[in-house]
């Protein structure tokens, strides 16, 4: 797209009271991520067990968790963690579904068959299935949870772009342009791709929502970032134990995420209407 029509969609995003709210708290999230140590004045690691559960104070405003870690810089940092293993392995994920499901879907035939077959038996079994047999295989850390992840979602855009290419491929500028001698290659990646591409990235922006609980959930079992490295599953995992003592320890991860999550599926839900993508689908353009 070009620069005026990106405008105009992030215009028709910020006029939904629903977008607007949830495409500040995403850019409050991203920047924090991204400027962490100018933020606080902690350490994430840094352990003062003298000052273990302290509750909100003027120091620490999320109060300190049982190593006496302000909690603040804790979440700030898990943010960092949580964000960026979720959209590399998505970003992962997307790469290569697309590929296969535009392979498959343009060539057809007995390839097609084959990645139909494998596609559908792993979209038969729940991600976060798939994502533990791949960390219990690969072992825990962030690089076990970012191909987990990318496994588990990789169905779900090699089978929206497969869907997506076979009804582009029938279209007049595709016969045109295979009757002027172009390769499969340049057809591919020239034509096709780029036409199918909208509703896969908007897939990507909803699915990067579910990566964050999926990273949660492995992080809360213990098989996402392994300490001192802070991630919102992590800190929900210790702070489980101490609910009753110090609630504020699982409390504001946990809200973390939901807000996040929330405000992906709002973002998202603008993005599809700013672009019609439910009409593009439809129509299959």
């Amino acid at each position: 797209m070009t620069l005026s029509r990106h405008l105009t969609v992030l215009r028709t995003i910020l006029r939904r009271p629903g977008g607007a709210i949830a495409g500040a708290w995403l850019a409050c999230v991203v920047l924090a991520a991204l400027f962490a140590p100018l933020l606080t004045p902690y350490a994430y690691d840094a352990q003062v067990l003298k000052e273990a559960f302290q509750p909100s104070s003027a120091s620490h405003l999320l109060g300190t968790d049982e190593f006496g870690r302000d909690l603040l810089t804790r979440l700030i940092y898990g943010a960092r963690t949580s964000l960026s293993v979720s959209s590399i392995s998505i970003l992962i994920s997307v790469v290569c579904g697309m590929t296969l499901g535009a392979a498959a879907g343009y060539f057809g035939g007995s390839f097609d068959r084959m990645v139909t077959t494998v596609v559908d038996l792993s979209w038969s079994f729940p991600e976060i299935l798939i994502a533990l047999m791949l960390v219990a295989i690969i072992g825990p850390g962030t690089s076990g949870t970012m191909a987990a992840i990318a496994v588990a979602y990789l169905a779900q855009f090699a089978r929206l772009t497969r869907a997506q290419i076979m009804t582009l491929k029938s279209e007049t500028f595709i016969e045109a342009a295979q009757s002027l001698g172009a390769s499969h290659g340049h057809i591919l990646f020239r034509h096709l791709v780029p036409n199918a591409l909208a509703p896969v990235l908007v897939s990507a922006m909803l699915a990067t929502g579910d990566a964050i609980i999926l990273e949660a959930t492995l992080g809360f079992f213990g098989l996402g970032a392994q300490p001192p490295l802070p991630s919102w599953g992590s800190m929900m995992s210790s702070g489980s134990a101490l609910l009753f003592k110090a609630p504020w320890i699982i409390i504001f991860p946990g809200l973390a995420v939901a807000v996040t999550v929330v405000a992906i599926n709002l973002f998202g839900d603008a993005l599809i209407a700013a672009l019609d993508i439910k009409d593009q689908v439809r129509r299959g353009k």
